[in-house]
C-alpha cells in the first residue's frame, strides 16, 4: 500500500495529482478480497489496469486505486482454438501467446499498450476491428462481491464500445475463440503493423495512444479522426504542456509539464472544430477520472473541467492506520 501516491507515476501521459493510496495486489483472490474490504467498508476506489486510457485529474483521486497487473496475467490454451487470459495480463504478450500457438484473429491488436482487461472493455483493437468478435465470456467481480462469468450475447459489444464500461464490475479473465492460422504469416503482419505504427505514432513524449473514436459517418466524410483534425487546421496546436501531435493528429502529447486541464482544453477545441467543419461531434475513447470517483469519457467533463477540481472535498482522507 502506497499512501499520497502519485496518479502522474500511473499514467501513460504521466499526468495526475496524489491518490489517498494506491494497492497493488499480488493474486487473484487477493485482488477479490482486496474490493471486498473496500465495499464494505464503503471506501471510495477505483481498479484500474495499465492507465493506458486514462485520463486522471490534477486534483488526483480521494480514494484507493487498485492496480491489477500481475495478479491477473495468467494464459492457458483451453482447447479448440479457445483461449482463457487474465485482465492483467499485458495485449502485446496477450497477442504474441495467440499467434505463438498459430491461432488467428488478435494480430491487429499487437502494438495497443495496455492490460487485456481494458482492451475487453473498450472492445480495442486497431484496424478497425475489436477483440470482442472473439471473446466468449468474460469473468467479472460484480457490485456484490460475487464473481460470475458473462457470456458475449450479454455484452453488447459494438464499435470502441461494451456494456461492461458502464456496469461497474471488475473484469478478471476472458475466454476468447480464435481459428487456426499460419504461425508465420501472422507473426510477419504483427511486424509489419508495429513497424507501421512506430513510423505513424508518437513516441518520445507521452501520450496515452488514441483520443477519438472513429465514426462511421465521419470516415465516410473525412477519414480517421487525425485526419480530420488536421483538416480543421489544429495538428501541432499547444495548450500548457499539452500538443496535438504533430506527427498524429488523434494524439495528445505531453511535452513535459501538461495538466489534465490542457488535455480537457485541446479535446473540447478538436471537438468544436471538426463539428463546425463536419457537423459530427467526435466522442472521446479517453476517460477521465475525477477526484471523486466519477469515470466519463473526456469529452463528457471538458466544459465542467474545472469546476470538477474545485469541487469540495467531503471524502475523509485515508490515513496510515485506516
Amino acid at each position: 500500500m502506497q499512501y499520497d501516491a502519485s496518479l502522474a507515476g500511473l499514467s501513460r501521459w504521466r499526468i495526475g495529482g496524489p491518490a489517498d493510496a494506491v494497492v497493488t495486489p499480488r493474486t487473484r483472490r487477493e485482488l477479490v478480497e482486496t474490493v471486498a474490504y473496500l465495499r464494505s467498508r464503503d471506501v471510495r476506489h477505483v481498479v484500474i489496469g495499465d492507465g493506458s486510457n486514462l485520463l486522471f485529474d490534477d486534483a488526483g483521486f480521494r480514494g484507493v486505486v487498485v492496480r491489477t497487473g500481475q495478479a491477473l496475467d495468467g494464459f492457458e490454451i483451453v482447447g479448440g482454438g479457445v483461449v482463457r487470459a487474465g485482465a492483467g495480463l499485458w495485449v502485446p504478450c496477450f497477442v504474441r501467446n495467440v499467434i505463438d500457438n498459430a491461432l488467428s484473429g488478435a494480430v491487429h491488436a499487437i502494438g495497443i499498450p495496455g492490460r487485456l482487461g481494458g482492451l475487453v472493455v473498450m472492445n480495442g483493437g486497431s484496424q478497425r476491428r475489436g477483440i470482442g468478435d472473439n471473446v466468449v465470456s468474460v469473468d467479472v467481480l460484480d457490485h456484490d462481491g460475487v464473481e460470475r462469468r458473462i457470456p458475449r450475447d450479454a455484452l453488447d459489444f459494438s464499435y470502441r464500445a461494451s456494456r461492461l464500461q458502464t456496469s461497474g464490475a471488475v473484469v478478471l479473465a476472458a475466454e476468447f475463440a480464435f481459428e487456426p492460422g499460419d504461425r508465420t504469416a501472422m507473426q510477419q503482419e504483427a511486424i509489419a503493423i508495429l513497424r507501421s505504427r512506430r513510423a505513424k505514432f508518437p513516441r518520445v513524449r507521452q501520450n496515452c495512444g488514441s483520443v477519438f473514436v472513429s465514426d462511421p459517418a465521419l470516415y465516410a466524410m473525412i477519414g480517421p479522426p487525425g485526419l480530420a483534425i488536421e483538416r480543421a487546421g489544429l495538428k501541432g496546436l499547444r495548450r500548457g504542456g499539452a500538443q496535438i501531435s504533430p506527427d498524429h493528429a488523434n494524439f495528445i502529447v505531453n511535452n513535459g509539464d501538461a495538466l489534465s486541464a490542457d488535455v480537457l482544453a485541446l479535446i473540447a477545441i478538436a471537438r468544436d472544430r471538426v463539428a463546425a467543419l463536419t457537423g459530427i461531434r467526435m466522442l472521446a475513447e479517453v476517460r477521465h477520472l475525477d477526484p471523486f470517483g466519477g469515470l466519463r469519457p473526456a469529452h463528457e467533463v471538458c466544459g465542467s473541467a474545472d469546476a470538477a477540481s474545485q469541487e469540495p472535498d467531503n471524502h475523509e482522507r485515508l490515513v496510515r492506520n485506516s
